[in-house]
């Protein structure tokens, strides 16, 4: 028992399921980290699908489970004034990153995946949880009707 006692004791336990807010940043932070990878793929020449697994019932009846690719569209565009410039979306909803700002301007590619996992910091320190919440809410809306 003297063993125990060394250890600062106490009547804890583990929570049952995670704040709502936490599943919807880590959602936006797998997207980006898919965009971190597509950007990465391009730089190198490659290409990157993401993959998911899907369940199919083949003809004889049996229900198998598939990997399947999903391609991923690029968030970053060129302007009107030919600037690199990258959108955050929860969905299909640019979010404000500040004021009627939906959008990062950068100078070359070069800086895009540093650009992108600034962002994802961002994210996870729930910086952009209000502008979250509001893509969120309107993309809900859409299905209350």
């Amino acid at each position: 028992m003297s063993t125990l006692t060394s250890l600062k004791l106490t009547n804890a336990t583990k929570p049952t399921s995670m704040p709502v807010i936490q599943q919807k940043r880590n959602k936006l932070t797998t997207k980006i980290w898919e965009q971190i990878q597509l950007a990465e793929a391009q730089a190198s020449g490659g290409t990157y699908a993401s993959k998911r697994f899907k369940t199919i019932t083949t003809a004889d009846g049996d229900r198998k489970t598939v990997e399947i690719e999903r391609r991923v569209r690029p968030w970053w565009f060129t302007n009107e004034e030919g600037k690199l410039c990258i959108a955050v979306k929860y969905g299909s909803k640019a979010i404000h990153l500040a004021k009627d700002k939906t959008a990062v301007e950068l100078g070359s590619k070069d800086e895009l995946v540093n650009t992108l996992k600034v962002l994802k910091s961002a994210i996870e320190l729930g910086e952009l949880d209000q502008e979250i919440e509001k893509a969120s809410g309107t993309i809900r809306a859409r299905f209350k009707k």
